[in-house]
């Protein structure tokens, strides 16, 4: 769930507790809502789901849909869907499709992975790079750093499935902070991206959701996510 509208081994990258969770902790389904703003302001809505899709895959849904300003006046919408699977707590990545429409110009990505390669259709354009093991895309990747936290890591490296190559990126639990969003206040971690790029920030509440309650991304359009309900079936 990487913001995206108008928008090694990963075991060898956490710094874990001597006890990790287990696998019965790893989620299997959950539906999360939230309100999606620019510059502070109401911009569109966003729904995330997962869902289990059998042979041990799972189907992970971001869908945003533009309700205010010119999201709304271009009719915009994303659509972000990823098939992975649990390979020690972690959402391995096994494809991933992203649209964008709208009546401006819409765009279209898809990553397969084959073997151990990853393909990559990026509107057209053609790439194709070595897969790296624990790979997740953008779209599983707060949820993966979730995971991690709800494991006790304080600090996280990911190897993620880019356009061109394998993007390792770092986070970091930067401070213990009080969140008001719709869902709630909460007592949160805020985690902030610490490699080259560093304008993204997310808050987190572990002991009781795998997937952020808010999440701040200056690049793309200064936008923000914040929890508006969470339910598991």
């Amino acid at each position: 769930m990487k913001i995206s509208l108008l928008r090694a081994s990963l075991a060898a990258a956490f710094v874990l507790p001597a006890t990790a969770v287990s696998a019965a902790s790893v989620p299997q389904s959950f539906t999360a809502t939230y309100h999606v703003l620019q510059g502070g302001e109401p911009m569109g809505d966003a729904r995330l789901t997962l869902k289990p899709v059998g042979n041990g895959q799972f189907e992970y849904t971001d869908k945003i849909t533009g309700t205010s300003g010119l999201a709304a006046a271009f009719g915009a919408s994303t659509s972000e869907v990823s098939r992975f699977t649990w390979a020690d707590q972690v959402p391995q990545a096994v494809s991933y499709k992203y649209a964008f429409a709208s009546s401006f110009k819409p765009k279209n990505r898809e990553l397969v992975v084959q073997g151990n390669t990853v393909q990559m259709d990026d509107n057209g354009k053609h790439h194709s790079y070595p897969m790296q093991p624990g790979m997740v895309e953008r779209n599983t990747l707060p949820l993966a750093l979730g995971i991690a936290l709800r494991s006790g890591a304080k600090s996280a490296s990911f190897p993620v499935g880019g356009r061109q190559a394998v993007e390792m990126q770092t986070f970091k639990v930067a401070a213990s902070e009080k969140v008001a969003v719709p869902a709630g206040s909460f007592d949160a971690v805020r985690v902030d991206r610490t490699d080259q790029n560093s304008d993204f920030n997310a808050w987190y509440v572990p002991a009781k959701y795998p997937v952020p309650v808010k999440i701040s991304q200056k690049d793309g359009g200064n936008l923000t996510l914040e929890l508006v309900s969470y339910s598991q079936p």
